[in-house]
């Protein structure tokens, strides 16, 4: 079982901050892509265009980033701004 949890316009978009999810021992950002497409497709396929950050235990993923059972997946929206 992994935690995958939504930040900001992404927990409208899931409809949740948080949902446990069974990937199975060991799995990739890009399958957790491809079964999210099935339930979440908004936020499958803005994982695949690599439209938001995705981190694996508070570290930055990519789609080949390895995760395992246990492990906590977070959904972080673009972000913009700051000062020059």
């Amino acid at each position: 079982m992994i935690t995958l949890k939504y930040f900001a316009s992404l927990r409208s978009i899931a409809g949740k901050e948080e949902e446990q999810l069974d990937l199975g021992a060991e799995s990739t950002v890009q399958k957790l892509s491809e079964t999210l497409i099935k339930t979440t497709p908004q936020i499958g396929e803005m994982i695949q265009g690599k439209k938001i950050l995705v981190s694996v235990n508070q570290d930055v993923a990519t789609l080949d980033t390895v995760i395992h059972d246990g492990d906590e997946v977070a959904f972080l929206p673009p972000f913009s701004g700051g000062s020059q």
